[in-house]
């Protein structure tokens, strides 16, 4: 699990034949889970001042695997005994967005992005959303796009002052969210009642 609050940049040494080699101030250990650029990825080398992960087929297909290069967002796994803070999210990235728009908001730039439509039901006005593994709080949803407002510390501990329109980033979903679409989406007739004995169990 993680938080969605990025440790640190790190720079991408090399990514070839399945392998994604990282160098960062951070030193995991071999069998570590990393979040990169948002993917949980295992760690399967440790060098000096470097570290590679490895990527499978299945999750080369899911993200966007041409960003893996210059700097990437990393956040370690959380450990048990960590104060949680930010979001909770798994590093399991469910789409590629794209960024349709980037405009100034005062002292804060929106960010509008777009999903593919069977993914838009997960997204909901101030629920949250992990863009390239930064969770974030969603402002407005329009159909398959949000809006997203960041403000300029976010924008100077992550790589979201580099993005440009048309940029493919990691989406992750609220959690949250797909677990209750799954739970309901046989149902017809769904009442707050029924909900509340649901939410009673856990």
């Amino acid at each position: 699990m993680f938080t969605g609050l990025i440790r640190e940049f790190a720079t991408v040494v090399s990514y070839e034949n399945s392998y994604l080699t990282l160098k960062a101030d951070y030193k995991p250990q071999i069998g570590d889970s990393i979040a990169t650029n948002g993917v949980c990825l295992t760690v399967v080398v440790v060098g000096n001042g470097t570290f590679t992960v490895e990527l499978s087929a299945e999750t080369r297909g899911i993200m966007a695997v041409e960003n893996l290069k210059s700097k990437v967002h990393i956040e370690p796994a959380m450990a048990i005994g960590d104060r949680l803070e930010g979001h909770i999210v798994q590093g399991h990235v469910d789409c590629i967005g794209v960024i349709k728009s980037i405009k100034k908001n005062q002292n804060a730039t929106d960010f509008v992005l777009s999903v593919p439509k069977e993914y838009a039901k997960f997204i909901i006005p101030k629920g949250s959303i992990a863009v390239d593994g930064v969770s974030l709080t969603l402002n407005d949803v329009s159909g398959s796009e949000f809006r997203l407002t960041i403000i300029k510390h976010t924008l100077e501990k992550t790589i979201f002052a580099e993005y440009k329109v048309g940029r493919r980033v990691n989406i992750e979903t609220d959690m949250f969210a797909r677990y209750i679409y799954h739970m309901f989406k046989e149902k017809k007739d769904i009442s707050w009642d029924s909900v509340d004995k649901v939410m009673a169990l856990y």
